[in-house]
This record gives structure tokens, C-alpha cells and sequence, in this order.
């Protein structure tokens, strides 16, 4: 069996330390890393001929990646991410070095914890380190790669980040929820596995659409996964400010938990030169002031576009601030992958919706027993038309493999349908 990685000394003091930040005052993260990166113009031998695989600079130039850290806690950031968005099995899949995991991210994490303890001593302001978790470029529930498969991948993620020094875990980016589950699953792991607690962040990505990627509204992705243990919720990266804001409203009225906000400098517009970010830096700072003042933020920062500039005049502006107290008026309900239904109806009853029950319906257990699955899937659409609230889904029968008719039914249900699904065994 193979040996635990060992964790810095600190560790946990660290982590608690940053809790207590959270709970209390408006912390400050950085903004962009890879166009930073980009800048300084790494060459395909830095790049060890993985072209674009920022990662990798964590081993090959360390001195560029310690420059984007330096530049952003020089301007007062209270904590930087770590270099290691892709250091997940999905993204380092397509450069054929998955097995690099481990190694890239506690490279990434030791970067940045080195240069935030050279600034704490320094300053005397105490610096801490987000390890950066990103969703790779395979979406678990259209069936691009197994739950399992990435679940065990982001623990060897959350393992490196924390043998690195890393003082919490961010789940960033997040556009498919069962993604975004196999991250905080893999990330629990890994601190129990370790023996340690850190904060665990979950920023989730709404495009232009409303949605998130897959089409989740910011109900359901809260209803899935503040249950899950995170400890904060929030948004990154897809948009400006601006965009965010009317889903950073629902959080502040439904999460019971502490809330984060990281947009990018507005809406990309592109030019000759590539993408432009529009968005200044005092807009940035007067849109996060707001949200801080608004909805009660306890985590701000900057995605794509931003600069150190940008991230100086959000610390001028917000850094130590009292968080503004919020009064939540979460109400229970179950998710669908699309969107959250509360367990109070306007009717005088919840409708679960019978049919596709291997027990109770003798058509949907032939065509189950027959492998007719659009069939199936037809039987749980009619319900929705019919009014159903959610959806029963039931395959046990004498002789058959019900894990496998589970995955088979339960993975086509959560697309072709919009309703929560009550898995019953």
C-alpha cells in the first residue's frame, strides 16, 4: 500500500485561521492567472511540448507562475489560487500525462504557499493559498466518463493541493453538477485521508443563458450541493458582474451558507488581437462593493480579464470589511440536474409520479426486462405532461442486475428530464 503524503506542520492552524477570516471580514482572492502566464511568453520547452499546458510550468518554470503570486499579494490580495485548473484527470488526459496529477498539483500548491508565507512575513498581514480544483473537459453526466473515474482523480487532485500547503480547496468553474459533485466528493476524501479540515469552496460557472453548461438554474446546483458539506457557495468565470448579479441575489436569500463572487472584466469582445475584457478596474471594484454591501459576500475576487490593478482598487474598496448580515429564507426541495422543485406545492398535495416502477407498472418492467430504454424514458415524460412533481424510478426485479439497470435508467432520466427523481430501491 502506498505511503500517505505528509502535510505541512501548520497546516490546520492556517486553515482555521481562514475560516475565522471568512466568518467575520470580506476576504480578498486574486484575479486571472493563465493570461498572466501567457504574457511572459513560455516556450515550447517550458512547456515540455504540451503546448498551452500551463500546468507543467509549475516543475519547468516555477519563477514565472511565483511572478503571477507575487504580483497579486503585492497589491494586498489576502490569498492567491494555485496554478493547477488542469490539473485534473480529464484536461491532463488529452496531453496523455494523467498520471502527472499528484505531482503538478502539489507543485502548484508549494509555489504559491511559498511566496504567501514570504508575504506574511514581510507584512505581517497573514497570506493564504486556494488550491484550485478545476471541471476538466469531460461532463460526467452526458456520459463522457464515469462519476468513479473523476471522483478518485480529484482526491489525487485535493491530496497534491494539500501536501502542497494549500490553506483550503476551490471547486471552481463547475458546469455539469455531477461533476461538481465528484470534485467535493474527492476533495472530502482527501482531507479525510489525511487527517486535516480545511474550507471547501464551491464557485459554480452560469453562462450568458441563465444556466449553468448543462442547463441547471442557481436553485438546483444550490439545492444539490449545499448538502454535500461545502462550506461556501458562489460564482465564477462566464461573465462580468453585471450578468451574475440577479443569481447572486437568489444565494443571498436561499444559501445557509457563506457566499463568494469572482467575474470576469464583463463580456469577452473579440478582436484582431484575440478576446478583450471591457470591464475597468473601478467598475470592478464598484460592482464588488455593491454585491459585498448587497448580498452579504464573504469571498470576492477577479476571473478572466482581471489584472493585479483590478484586484488593487477591489482591496481598496472592500478588504476587512464587516461581512453584512443576512437573513435566509431557504426553502426545502428536491433538484433535478435542471431545476429545484420545493417540497410546497401550490396543489393541495406533492405528485411523485408511479409509473416507471418496475412493481407497480407491468409496462414499464417490459420494456426495462427488454432493454426498450426510450421506451422508459417516454413513460417518465408522459408523467411530467400529466403534472407529476417528481418522478419515481424503481428497477428491482427477481433475476436482474439492478446497479446496471440503475446507471443505464438514472443517467438517461436526469437528461430527458426536468424533474427531481426519487430513487427507489
Amino acid at each position: 500500500m502506498a505511503s500517505l503524503p505528509t502535510l505541512p506542520a501548520d497546516t490546520q492552524t492556517r486553515a482555521d485561521a481562514l475560516r475565522e477570516a471568512l466568518a467575520t471580514r470580506v476576504v480578498v482572492a486574486d484575479g486571472a492567472m493563465g493570461t498572466m502566464l501567457q504574457a511572459q511568453d513560455p516556450t515550447m520547452e517550458d512547456f515540455q511540448q504540451l503546448e498551452g499546458c500551463n500546468e507543467v510550468l509549475n516543475v519547468t518554470r516555477p519563477d514565472i507562475v511565483r511572478s503571477v503570486h507575487e504580483a497579486y499579494f503585492s497589491v494586498g490580495v489576502d490569498c492567491v489560487e494555485t496554478n493547477t485548473f488542469g490539473t485534473n484527470y480529464a484536461a491532463l488526459a488529452e496531453y496523455d500525462i494523467a498520471e502527472r496529477n499528484f505531482e503538478l498539483s502539489e507543485a502548484g500548491a508549494r509555489i504559491a504557499r511559498q511566496v504567501a508565507d514570504e508575504f506574511t512575513a514581510s507584512t505581517g498581514q497573514q497570506r493564504w493559498v486556494l488550491g484550485s480544483m478545476g471541471p476538466g473537459t469531460k461532463l460526467p453526466t452526458l456520459g463522457h466518463i464515469t462519476y468513479a473515474q473523476i471522483r478518485d482523480a480529484y482526491q489525487i487532485n485535493a491530496e497534491g493541493l494539500l501536501s502542497g500547503g494549500a490553506d483550503a480547496l476551490l471547486v471552481e468553474t463547475t458546469q455539469d453538477l455531477l461533476q461538481t459533485k465528484s470534485s467535493i466528493i474527492g476533495a472530502r476524501r482527501a482531507m479525510e485521508a489525511l487527517g486535516v479540515t480545511v474550507p471547501l469552496i464551491c464557485s459554480v460557472t452560469v453562462e450568458t443563458t441563465g444556466t449553468m453548461l448543462l442547463g441547471s438554474e442557481i436553485g438546483a446546483a444550490l439545492t444539490a450541493l449545499e448538502p454535500l458539506g461545502i462550506d461556501m457557495i458562489g460564482l465564477n468565470c462566464a461573465t462580468g458582474p453585471a450578468e451574475m448579479s440577479e443569481h447572486l441575489r437568489y444565494l443571498a436569500r436561499n444559501a445557509r451558507i457563506p457566499l463568494s463572487c469572482m467575474p470576469n472584466a464583463g463580456l469577452p469582445v473579440l478582436t484582431k488581437q484575440g478576446a478583450h475584457y471591457p470591464l475597468t478596474a473601478p467598475e470592478l471594484a464598484d460592482a464588488q462593493e455593491t454585491f459585498v454591501r448587497e448580498y452579504g459576500l464573504s469571498l470576492v475576487g477577479g476571473c478572466c480579464g482581471t489584472t493585479p490593478e483590478h484586484l488593487r482598487q477591489v482591496v481598496e474598496r472592500v478588504r476587512g470589511t464587516a461581512i453584512t448580515e443576512r437573513t435566509p429564507r431557504p426553502e426545502p426541495g428536491a433538484a433535478s440536474l435542471y431545476q429545484t422543485v420545493p417540497f410546497r406545492q401550490d396543489t393541495s398535495y406533492m405528485a411523485i409520479g408511479e409509473r416507471t416502477n418496475a412493481n407497480g407498472s407491468k409496462k414499464f418492467r417490459e420494456a426495462m426486462l427488454e432493454a426498450r430504454w426510450d421506451d422508459c424514458v417516454e413513460m417518465a415524460r408522459d408523467q411530467i405532461r400529466e403534472g407529476a412533481h417528481m418522478l419515481d424510478l424503481c428497477v428491482d426485479y427477481v433475476g436482474r442486475d439492478g446497479v446496471a439497470d440503475m446507471e443505464e435508467l438514472a443517467g438517461r432520466f436526469a437528461t430527458a428530464s426536468t424533474l427531481p427523481i426519487v430513487l427507489d430501491s
